[in-house]
């Protein structure tokens, strides 16, 4: 009898990567993988995930593909953090191991086209870029943006500078590499902004820098944004409380879900005794994905790779097809839903849908 299909997992569990988004991305990969296996695997073999964690770590994760490669993974998945997954999807390709990546949306994910890399979230390009549409339909045109050094904020500024200027906007950059909340604060009232996005690790600095806006009364009128999604986990309600509502962000799912979608909703409810965020899809639709390649394909890797342009799977979010996307080097879902949300300031634990599309 042949093997059990292998599937190679890599997920951050533990810090410095974004432990809670790991935590609902590896959800949503195992409950896939559980209702597999219940109905029956993969031509009767049981479907097995094979979990590394990348802890936010570049090296780590390339260092995790070539272990999951020579235990004989027939496909990678998952990975939350754009520059982690951009080194996974490095090694995948020069290993010939295909690989689905959940939930990173860094444009460049590969520096060249591959066959062998797929991608179910949305492209920064196409996200921030209908963020920008928000703020400029809510009339901010002075924007600052308070960010760390990293390739995945640099890329989010440049996009963001592009589409507000087409539309009368101006983008000021505040490093916080040299600012502490307090000096953010005052160079917010020097610059005139009337909104600040976060493009900062949570909890610290993203929570400090809300909480000394939040309390200056100069910054009164001043929205706060956080197009990567901090305040979709119950850790920003948790450290900011009423503070943490009104702060628009991405989030990648319909206003409504398919009615897989709603009864995945449920399980994932149970499985992480909180409200699932639209990363636990992410991850559950990726297996779904994988599962279909596998039923038709086998486990041949290449194979795999072949399959992406073929791909036709009803996700909780929609149907997922792959297509070649001008300046994306991967096979792209094109595109998962995108809406702009917030947290309701009368109710923190809900969500109001701002900017669908």
């Amino acid at each position: 009898m042949s093997p059990a299909p292998l599937i190679g997992a890599l997920v951050p569990l533990t810090r410095p990567g974004w432990v809670e988004a790991g935590r609902h991305l590896l959800a949503g990969l195992e409950l896939a993988v559980r209702e597999v296996n219940d109905a029956g695997g993969i031509a009767g073999r049981p479907l097995e995930l094979v979990v590394r964690d990348t802890a936010a770590d570049p090296g780590r994760a390339a260092a995790a593909v070539d272990e999951l490669e020579g235990l004989g993974v027939a496909a990678l998945a998952g990975e939350y953090h754009s520059v982690v997954a951009r080194a996974a999807a490095a090694r995948a390709d020069a290993l010939g191991l295909p690989f689905l990546c959940s939930s990173a949306v860094l444009d460049a994910l590969t520096e060249q086209p591959t066959d062998w890399v797929a991608r179910l979230c949305p492209a920064q390009s196409h996200g921030w870029r209908i963020y920008a549409d928000f703020l400029l339909g809510a009339g901010h045109r002075r924007i600052a943006v308070a960010a760390q050094a990293s390739v995945y904020w640099a890329s989010g500024i440049r996009i963001l500078r592009d589409r507000l200027a087409a539309g009368g906007g101006t983008v000021v950059e505040l490093d916080m590499g040299l600012l502490d909340p307090a000096g953010v604060c005052d160079a917010l009232v020097d610059h005139g902004a009337t909104a600040l996005l976060l493009l900062v690790g949570h909890p610290d600095p993203a929570v400090p820098i809300v909480k000394a806006v939040r309390r200056d009364r100069r910054l009164a009128e001043l929205l706060i944004g956080a197009p990567a999604g901090q305040p979709e986990f119950t850790a920003w309600a948790a450290l900011l409380g009423d503070e943490g509502a009104a702060v628009p962000f991405l989030r990648y799912r319909p206003e409504r879900l398919t009615p897989l979608g709603v009864r995945v909703e449920a399980s994932l409810r149970e499985r992480l005794a909180a409200a699932p965020s639209f990363v636990a899809f992410e991850g559950y639709d990726t297996v779904a994905v994988l599962a279909d390649v596998l039923r038709s394909h086998g486990v041949d890797r290449a194979r795999i790779a072949e399959s992406w342009p073929r791909v036709a799977v009803d996700g909780t979010r929609g149907p997922i097809r792959f297509s070649r996307t001008p300046g994306i080097g991967v096979w792209q879902w094109a595109w998962p839903p995108v809406q702009v949300v917030d947290r309701d300031p009368a109710e923190p634990d809900r969500f109001r849908v701002l900017h669908p599309v």
